[in-house]
């Protein structure tokens, strides 16, 4: 049950833009990607649609298993609406999501895409997460004339957005997806993206962040249909980004960058001024400083 049936509204408000799908085909072809950011409060929520509205630029807000559990699962469908009013393309996912059960959960609210993350299972049980979620989802898109979309990742990418002293360079390269495992993964799954293992990790390494693989990148573009989408881009150069753009990647995901802004803002507000209680006050420079970060990578990400 969705919030807007919960609070007896019969008619959803209606979003009448260019679908997700279309605008991802469209950035592939222009060789640019659609930024993806993660929330997991309010003020999160403000710096993506305040950039999103300030660069006019359409943007995907992700709420991961974690995340969903403070943002709610129907209150970010309800603020996804809520930026849909006042005119911005901006999209909803189930960032990693890692059962078919939480996947159904947030399309039935009214997500606009997921990602069945079986990327630490063996292989078999990988696809077979990801074939029952895009089996799912054709059958919601048929019943409602909806046009959710499946994702799953492929190879090692990590799962924490956190912060690492260090991390491998041999781990990170020898789990990298081959273009093999890519086309067999996308043909036995019906997925329509898939996250790549490109030398990307999710999160930021003190020491360093492996490099990317672009040339890898246009190896498995060329030989899948779908589009791919680039994880953990965290940390990585705006040059190695921008060189995986170009190679095929028409979405990029940004978390832990956001997440390291927002705690140095409020951490430094907090020290300004110790005794305020009103959190709208020492929460708006957190705000900001993500606004920040959003609007540089939704650029870089768009070529601007």
């Amino acid at each position: 049950m969705s919030l807007f049936s919960i609070l007896g509204i019969t008619k959803k408000p209606e979003y009448s833009g260019p679908s997700l799908r279309s605008l991802i085909t469209d950035f592939r072809k222009q060789k640019k990607a659609i930024g993806h950011f993660n929330i997991s409060n309010l003020e999160g929520f403000h710096a993506i649609i305040g950039a999103a509205r300030e660069l006019n630029l359409p943007v995907v807000i992700g709420v991961s298993e974690g995340e969903e559990e403070i943002v709610g699962i129907h209150e970010a469908v309800a603020l996804v609406a809520s930026a849909r009013m006042q005119g911005l393309q901006v999209f909803l996912n189930a960032d990693h999501h890692y059962s078919f059960e939480r996947v159904r959960a947030c399309l039935d609210a009214g997500f606009d895409m997921a990602i069945a993350d079986g990327a630490k299972l063996p292989i078999a049980e990988n696809i077979a997460l990801a074939k029952q979620c895009v089996e799912y989802a054709k059958k919601l898109n048929a019943d409602s004339g909806r046009d959710v979309l499946i994702e799953s990742e492929l190879g090692y990418i990590g799962q924490s957005s956190k912060v690492y002293d260090s991390l491998p360079l041999e781990l990170v390269e020898s789990s990298m997806t081959t273009v093999a495992e890519a086309h067999n993964f996308v043909i036995a799954t019906g997925v329509d993206l898939l996250a790549p293992a490109v030398g990307n990790v999710h999160g930021i390494i003190v020491t360093g962040e492996p490099p990317l693989h672009p040339e890898r990148v246009a190896q498995i573009a060329e030989q899948i249909a779908v589009p791919l989408v680039l994880h953990g881009a965290s940390g990585n150069s705006d040059s190695d980004i921008r060189a995986c753009i170009d190679a095929g990647v028409a979405m990029v995901h940004v978390n832990t960058e956001l997440r390291v802004a927002y705690t140095a803002a409020l951490r430094a507000a907090l020290l300004v001024a110790p005794s305020e209680t009103a959190p709208y006050k020492y929460c708006k420079p957190a705000r900001d400083a993500m606004q920040v970060v959003v609007m540089q990578k939704m650029k870089l990400f768009a070529g601007l």
